[in-house]
């Protein structure tokens, strides 16, 4: 065939090929999780493989069910925890006295309100208290779970069809190591066999030791959070710590949520409880263990994590993950470093003859 017409199928495939990966993007999403799950579950399907009752071996795909009960229960355990903690959070907030919450501030908000009509934010005949009493019920109505009934019921099938569909798929990911990596290989041309499957291997290595290490900074600064708040007598300490942690996730962007979402809670659980005069002790105070926490995380924590366990540079992790979020926001942000790092590998198979190439890749 033409070295023309090779190319423009080929590309024309390519094509076919992210058209269908967009039109049917929840089965990727599906299959995605599913492989990641997989891959943390195999080294427990391995452990109950070497199980013997009185010298009969444990059935493989029995292994595999009993690695997926665990999963299961694990995220169960992680709702059953957390559920608790936003309830009662929730029906703290509900409790703050609104009236009398503005009649304490009535000087600062006074005072606000003379800098936002000086600098033309706000005309001279409005009043930013209905603006602060209107701001304040509406997040008591979403505490109070007001609408999130109608939330729920909306996306109940959906969320029922996602969460059978990743446990199947799962299950059988973790019966058959090899599957997931079978399906690609599949799709493959047959050339490419062996690079494809260095491909899988050298992928699996580096975002197994990704994901460990992102395990191990989330739920480390959601010790540390917990018990700096703790220390300082912060109330919901632990819903603070464990939301600040868990934020984590989201590079650079999560301190800064975590942060602003722990500042929110502990005031509005001073407010709830009366203790006016604390708000601003409370504000400080989870700022200094935020700022103090991720100190620790960037000096100590991610340099190991984003740095070693996928073998890139610093100054690489950070342009990719500000261009993720450019490009896709938050989700973008959370998916930049393993999917650089997916993408350096296949450079490597593939375009290691390029010298851009050669250096990005030298640590892998």
């Amino acid at each position: 065939m033409n070295n023309k017409y090779r190319v423009f199928f080929a590309a024309l495939g390519f094509l076919f090929a992210v058209f269908m990966i967009w039109y049917f993007s929840n089965i990727v999403v599906y299959i995605i999780i599913s492989a990641v799950l997989s891959m943390i579950g195999h080294p427990l399907v391995k452990r109950f493989d070497k199980i013997k009752i009185w010298k009969i071996k444990l059935p493989h795909a029995l292994s595999a069910f009993f690695t997926l009960l665990i999963l299961i229960s694990a995220f169960v355990g992680f709702i059953w925890f957390v559920v608790p903690l936003i309830i009662s959070q929730a029906d703290m907030i509900s409790n703050i006295n609104v009236p009398e919450v503005l009649e304490y501030f009535n000087k600062p908000i006074g005072l606000v309100k003379e800098l936002l009509v000086q600098y033309n934010f706000l005309s001279g005949e409005k009043t930013i208290e209905g603006g602060v009493e209107q701001q304040i019920e509406s997040m008591i109505d979403i505490a109070t779970f007001s609408s999130l009934a109608q939330n729920l019921l909306s996306t109940t099938g959906a969320l029922l069809m996602a969460i059978f569909s990743i446990v199947f798929i799962t299950f059988f990911f973790l019966r058959d190591e090899h599957m997931f990596e079978n399906m690609v290989i599949l799709l493959s041309p047959e050339k490419h066999t062996e690079k494809v499957k260095n491909i899988i291997a050298k992928t699996k290595t580096l975002l197994t030791s990704y994901l460990i290490g992102l395990m191990i900074e989330v739920f480390s600064m959601m010790t540390l959070l917990t018990i700096g708040l703790t220390v300082l007598g912060i109330k919901g300490a632990l819903l603070i710590g464990f939301l600040g942690g868990l934020m984590n996730i989201i590079p650079y962007l999560g301190p800064i949520i975590g942060a602003s979402m722990g500042m929110l809670f502990g005031i509005t659980t001073a407010l709830s409880l009366g203790m006016y005069d604390q708000t601003r002790l409370f504000a400080i105070g989870i700022v200094s263990v935020f700022a103090v926490a991720n100190l620790i995380d960037n000096f100590l924590l991610q340099p190991l994590i984003y740095s070693n366990s996928v073998k890139a540079r610093p100054i690489e992790i950070f342009i990719v993950i500000i261009m993720a979020g450019s490009i896709a926001g938050v989700p973008g942000m959370i998916l930049a470093i393993p999917g650089y790092t997916v993408l350096r590998i296949v450079a490597k198979e593939f375009l290691s003859q390029s010298r851009i190439v050669q250096k990005l890749t030298e640590k892998i």
